[in-house]
């Protein structure tokens, strides 16, 4: 009977007409077996926990500002047009960042520029409390965002490549879900501490336990996948070792059939064949294009509505309906509530419903609530609540989800660029929503806003149908 290893051997063989020394593709082959073969243990827990304590921190920075807006509404005399440029600070800088780090975490590693994203917005996010200004807050916000424009990509990279093909899904969005518990954790204690205690400690409390989590990112493990396409096989190795003492169970036993083994190690071999360097060229070669043109419009399509909607819920609460502040901050943290319960519902099904069906009914969803909002005119703040939170909840889920589905589509030669460049469309369109909105309410009324939604929903439902299906496959045979 044939344990992993003597399958695999006989594997290796299978693929070869004559015996010879393993060359550096069979050994990269090798090592990626393994990693697919040690089912999810305390080892990958440990590593979602730190960079998920990152990601979480970066959605707390990321809707700070949106709870601080209604108090420097009336202490600055911002005008709608200010709101949705102070908004948009954060969301120009995280274009800069996603593109910057994306680029850095192909040339020096995704845990060293990972470290320096957190420690970067952690930094920052203490001195925005220090601002005493609309330009100077804008200022600060936008360095801020560069730091977290660079963290999401690069731990959303991370996280997939230390993934197995079979539940990634699950094992990813539930590492997601820390992101909007972290919007959650913005939105329930904006609402107490702002009206308590003052706007400058929203910031502080995002700032201070992030260069903390910095400190701890820096000490995780590498990418070992990262590190096979450099070519680092050593280091791999041991950190593959490392994973494999973790734990004493295999997805393969010693009763798998050889033609598995034989399948999977081809599979692997077959995703190893391209040995150039990923460039963002490559973004734009025939096998890839497709691709990189229709997540990009995804990641703009989805977080024009989503934070176009989340970003200005306590500011149009406080300024159309004219609630009270606190009123306004606890409604607006509704929204919230229910993105995390989608979220979590999202993890336990993604895997059995598939990434492109799932986006396409979110789209189609979130549209809906958005035009039946819109046609009745947004007449109360409950309608909003209601209709608008909703529809929010939903379209966060496929937000969440392109974390998930962007890097499964490239390989790990340029799986940190494309991520990266994917998700300065997010940035882009989150920056011009803000702005839109603010513009559109001002000359149309607050109807309008949400029927503009809900056409950015139905344009995300056609490109949707385009995505490619990666569910419960290995990473390499999907990006060769």
């Amino acid at each position: 009977m044939n344990t992993p290893s003597t399958a695999y051997s006989d594997a290796v063989s299978h693929t070869q007409s004559e015996t010879r020394p393993m060359s550096e593709q069979l050994r990269a082959a090798n090592l990626l077996f393994r990693i697919e073969n040690v089912p999810f243990c305390k080892w990958h827990t440990r590593a979602r926990i730190v960079m998920g304590s990152a990601t979480l921190f970066d959605a707390f920075d990321a809707l700070s500002l949106a709870f601080v807006l209604p108090v420097l509404v009336g202490l600055w005399h911002l005008s709608a047009s200010q709101i949705g440029v102070l908004i948009a600070a954060g969301y120009l800088g995280q274009v800069v960042g996603a593109l910057v780090f994306g680029w850095l975490a192909e040339r020096i590693g995704r845990v060293p520029s990972a470290t320096v994203t957190v420690g970067v917005m952690s930094v920052m996010s203490v001195v925005c409390a220090f601002t005493g200004s609309l330009h100077m807050l804008f200022l600060m916000r936008f360095l801020q965002g560069i730091g977290v424009g660079g963290e999401v990509p690069v731990a959303a990279t991370y996280i997939n490549e230390l993934s197995q093909a079979h539940g990634r899904g699950r094992f990813f969005i539930l590492y997601e879900l820390i992101f909007p518990l972290g919007l959650l954790a913005a939105a329930q204690l904006g609402a107490f501490i702002v009206p308590r205690f003052g706007w400058e400690y929203m910031f502080l409390i995002g700032g201070i336990p992030g260069i903390v989590v910095a400190i701890l990112i820096a000490r995780l493990p590498e990418s070992p996948r990262w590190l096979i396409s450099r070519g680092r096989f050593d280091k791999a190795e041991r950190i593959i070792e490392r994973l494999e003492a973790s734990t004493r169970k295999r997805n393969l036993d010693t009763r798998t059939q050889k033609a598995e083994v034989d399948e999977r190690v081809v599979g692997l071999l077959n995703g190893l064949e391209s040995k150039q360097k990923g460039t963002w060229k490559e973004l734009f070669s025939p096998f890839y294009r497709g691709r990189t043109v229709v997540v990009w419009l995804l990641w703009a399509s989805s977080y024009f509505v989503a934070n176009g909607i989340n970003n200005w819920l306590p500011s149009l609460y406080r300024t159309v309906y004219h609630l009270p502040l606190q009123e306004s901050l606890h409604m607006a943290s509704i929204s919230n509530v229910l993105s995390t319960c989608g979220v979590l519902a999202c993890a336990l099904l993604i895997d059995r419903v598939g990434r492109r069906r799932w986006a396409m009914a979110c789209f189609v969803i979130s549209g809906i609530l958005l035009a039946v909002l819109g046609i009745h005119g947004a007449g109360s703040a409950w309608s909003v609540m209601l209709l608008g939170s909703s529809a929010y909840a939903v379209m966060a889920t496929t937000t969440v989800l392109l974390y998930l589905y962007t890097p499964e589509i490239y390989p790990t030669r340029m799986r940190a660029i494309g991520t990266g460049l994917a998700t300065s469309w997010l940035r882009a369109a989150s920056a011009a929503a803000p702005a839109i909105v603010g513009v559109v309410l001002t000359g149309k009324g607050i109807a309008a806003v949400f029927i503009m939604f809900a056409v950015v929903s139905a344009v995300g439902f056609l490109v949707a149908g385009r995505m490619v299906e990666t569910t419960n496959r290995a990473l390499e045979e999907i990006s060769p």
